[in-house]
């Protein structure tokens, strides 16, 4: 298995979508450890172990991508999340036509 098939098998144990912050995975990682943890799992004990032990393994890894993750900041890649009202103050906001010269306010 390489490692996007590793990563993306993972992804889907913890129930993550392709996209996620560290916080959903976080919060998918506790939901899941309680619910297959062999003290609160009702059923079969050695299947709980078993779960908690590949949700573990899962979450170590996914965490481990992130960490070690290269982010860019270059401004191509900043500019993908600018909020609606600085995409169009960046075009037009100093364009007489729009009668607005001034960068918006942040809330």
């Amino acid at each position: 298995m390489n490692m996007f098939q590793e990563i993306n098998a993972a992804r889907k144990l913890l129930e993550l979508p392709q996209h996620a912050t560290m916080e959903e995975i976080k919060a998918n990682y506790r939901a899941l450890v309680q619910k297959w943890h062999p003290d609160r799992c009702e059923g079969d004990k050695e299947r709980c172990q078993e779960m908690t032990a590949r949700i573990i393994a899962a979450y170590r890894l996914i965490n481990d991508y992130c960490r070690n993750y290269k982010f860019s900041f270059s401004k191509e890649e900043v500019s993908r999340y600018v909020s609606v009202e600085e995409w169009w103050f960046d075009r037009f906001g100093g364009s007489p036509l729009w009668g607005n010269d001034q960068k918006p306010k942040k809330p």
